[in-house]
């Protein structure tokens, strides 16, 4: 059996703040552009993503900055703390990348410095990494998920032709958090409100009746929705894993550490058990 080729370390890029936007109460846009961003590129895939790398305060590390390196010669504590985000938009002409970030007041690290952070001001990202775009090949396409996956879902919509056959379903707290998509596609807000993460959603992709043909879907959200999302699609419409693009971005009760730590087990145990279901 030939040997996989080496898995390439992703490029480190340094993105200078251009300005920032509210989009809604809990939504903030930073846009990022800057030399640091020459060879930086996010035009294959719709669900690109980078890793930003937050510092820790009072850690400076040598020039050129090599992640692998600091890893190798800082004790742990100071080693950056990644956190991922995905692309909402990259202008190859004007290299400006935009991303789009969840407040939640103070809690975590990457929102409350999308909150404060001014134009002028640098940042370390890693990537990007991507792997699903809307395929022409599919007959219709299922969109499905909360706001950690809007910035790809929207991403995806604006990438589909007009006249597109979509179901876009996307989740947020209540009707102040839509946004506007640019897309002739009908996009169902669902309202949470006081409802548990996904159950919207789980009733909305339950109830739909599914056209004819080839679905390529795109789920991606709270760990925990996503694992019955994928048993329905996957279990009570037989479609293929080829067809689907689906994971958790992130867990309740998890930070990103953990849940990244823990996340291929997890995956490998819900695809184990939907299997051996089928």
């Amino acid at each position: 059996m030939a040997e996989r080729p080496a898995r390439k370390a992703p490029m480190t890029h340094v993105g200078r703040v251009v300005r920032t936007e509210r989009l809604t109460p809990h939504m903030h846009r930073v846009v990022l552009g800057g030399d640091g961003l020459s060879a930086f590129s996010a035009d294959e895939w719709t669900d690109h993503y980078v890793k930003i790398l937050f510092t820790p305060p009072g850690v400076s590390y040598p020039e050129p900055f090599d992640v692998q390196q600091v890893r190798a010669d800082f004790p742990r504590d100071q080693w950056p703390v990644p956190r991922t985000y995905s692309v909402r938009a990259w202008d190859p002409k004007a290299r400006e990348l935009s991303l789009d970030f969840v407040l939640h007041g103070d809690a975590g690290i990457a929102g409350p410095w999308a909150a404060r952070v001014q134009p002028g001001e640098e940042v370390r990202i890693l990537g990007p990494g991507g792997a699903y775009a809307p395929s022409p090949d599919a007959d219709w396409h299922l969109l499905a998920g909360d706001e950690s996956a809007l910035p790809a879902i929207a991403a995806s919509l604006e990438a589909l032709p007009p006249g597109a056959t979509v179901h876009a379903f996307i989740e947020v707290t209540g009707p102040e958090e839509e946004q506007q998509i640019a897309t002739d596609a009908e996009v169902v807000w669902l309202h949470r409100g006081e409802r548990p993460v996904g159950e919207a959603l789980l009733d909305a992709v339950r109830a739909l009746e599914f056209p004819a043909g080839r679905c390529q879907a795109f789920v991606h959200g709270e760990a925990g929705f996503v694992k019955e999302l994928r048993r329905i699609l996957r279990l009570e419409h037989q479609m293929p894993r080829e067809d689907l693009s689906i994971s958790g971005y992130w867990r309740l009760g998890h930070n990103e550490d953990g849940w990244q730590a823990s996340k291929p087990e997890w995956n490998a145990q819900v695809e184990a058990e939907q299997e051996t279901a089928a």
